[in-house]
């Protein structure tokens, strides 16, 4: 199933949100833009999918049980609860973000920790997770997600657990979407949350597509490390959002669009 171009409202937006988000996660995005009066114009790399098989249950099992469990993200958290429990934990749990937090208490988890900064960074910058030698900690998250905070932990002498609970699947860029991107008019600024997401996204648009994004729309990036990623590509214009929740970026975008 191709990535979809969500469609704008009749009474037109001042300006649009381009959301990088999954597949068929892009409401809160579109609630937080038209909150402040934009449009949103989805462009999903890739759908999630649970990975439920014996290998991830018995892998998050283990996860549980450990002394520093950390989870990724709401993602994570939904596909874990599909596969156990998850109030029975045996240790201090963290959350990359206040999202992810929310979703563990909805799931019956108490004490959950998360960084006043939402990023791998800051949630590394936690005790004891900031000096984690000998210490077991889990990762619950999908494949080849959060590396940064996979490889701090093990260069730091963590016993590091991983239990991959979802997969992204990724979806090519339809034509309907392109078409969209390509006959955008007015203005226009990238929410980016994922540097994994916008490296797909990226390597698909045509190159004269990337120039016009790289001269014309504006970035506002959830951490400074994302905005460094869209500084190495090439955007002129890269703004850094208070977080990655979607109100914020949608508020740090606003601003950027007016002077747009």
């Amino acid at each position: 199933m191709n990535a979809r171009c969500e469609s704008t409202p009749a009474h037109g937006p001042r300006w649009q949100l381009i959301s990088l988000r999954p597949q068929d996660a892009h409401g809160p995005m579109r609630r937080a833009a038209a909150r402040v009066g934009a449009g949103v114009i989805a462009v999903s790399p890739w759908r999630l999918e649970t990975l439920d098989d014996a290998a991830s249950r018995a892998q998050l099992a283990r996860a549980l049980q450990a002394g520093c469990i950390v989870f990724t993200s709401p993602a994570a958290v939904a596909a874990a609860a599909r596969l156990a429990p998850l109030a029975a934990t045996g240790g201090t749990v963290f959350a990359v973000g206040a999202g992810t937090a929310r979703a563990l208490r909805r799931h019956g988890v108490a004490g959950v920790v998360a960084p006043g900064r939402m990023d791998s960074e800051g949630l590394l910058a936690l005790p004891p997770l900031a000096s984690p030698r000998g210490r077991q900690v889990a990762l619950v998250t999908a494949p080849g997600g959060r590396g940064v905070i996979a490889a701090y932990l093990e260069s730091h002498g963590a016993e590091l657990i991983r239990a991959n609970v979802y997969q992204r699947v990724p979806l090519p860029l339809s034509p309907r979407t392109l078409t969209r991107l390509e006959q955008l008019q007015g203005p226009a600024v990238l929410a980016l949350s994922s540097s994994e997401a916008l490296e797909r996204v990226w390597s698909q648009l045509p190159p004269a597509l990337q120039g016009r994004w790289q001269q014309q729309v504006p970035v506002v990036a959830a951490s400074t490390r994302l905005a460094e990623l869209a500084r190495g590509l090439g955007f002129a214009r890269v703004d850094t959002a208070a977080g990655p929740m979607p109100v914020q970026l949608a508020d740090a975008a606003t601003r950027v669009a007016t002077k747009v």
